[in-house]
């Protein structure tokens, strides 16, 4: 039974100092890399999500607000754009290389790591696909879901990823939220799902 660490969006612009930064960000990000650093033998693949915007003007079919203030639910500033050091992984992330990366949005309103594209296949991949289609060909099971943020992206991948039909774990220590009630109803809504809840330290 073969198992994945799922990052979702540990990108510049989402951690202090970025366009939309969700705090705790950094510190999510060096959680990580310290929790691969000690059970990265837990895991048969690592897969990384990335945002992938157009620049202004393009509002990424209605993801960037243009002419208008965000509304932070369902419109944003601009953030992660493509070949921007706000779309490149935080410096204290670090990735095996043989991670798998999915970047999403691309001109799409992209929440889910499963609605992107594979760009960088692992080992078991022949060529870029879905997130599904690699984590099948990699005999994947269960996955783990860590990254930003816990109220948005991380939600979003995690609740595909049981529509998928993968047993799905949320690691709630390596996440950080954008809102704490938003946190907490995006949480209840996992749980409420069948998504289990629980801690790098206690899976």
């Amino acid at each position: 039974m073969g198992r994945a660490l799922v990052v979702v969006d540990v990108q510049n612009d989402f951690c202090e100092g970025g366009s939309l930064a969700v705090t705790g960000g950094t510190a999510v990000a060096a959680g990580i890399t310290g929790f691969l650093d000690r059970a990265a033998g837990d895991y048969d693949l690592v897969v990384a999500t990335a945002d992938w915007h157009e620049p202004l003007p393009d509002s990424n079919a209605g993801h960037f607000a243009v002419g208008a203030d965000p509304d932070y639910v369902s419109t944003w500033p601009e953030h992660c754009v493509r070949d921007t050091p706000g779309a490149a992984y935080h410096p204290d992330l670090r990735l095996p290389a043989s991670a798998v990366h999915v970047r999403k949005g691309q001109g799409r309103q992209d929440y889910s790591g499963f609605e992107g594209a594979v760009v960088q296949a692992g080992p078991h991949a022949e060529a870029p696909g879905t997130l599904t289609a690699a984590l099948r060909a990699a005999g994947i099971e269960d996955v783990d879901v860590v990254g930003l943020a816990t109220d948005h992206c991380v939600t979003a991948t995690a609740l595909d990823a049981l529509e998928a039909g993968f047993g799905v774990r949320v690691l709630t220590d390596l996440t950080a939220g954008v809102g704490v009630r938003t946190t907490i109803d995006a949480l209840t809504r996992l749980a409420g799902r069948g998504v289990a809840l629980t801690t790098s330290d206690a899976r």
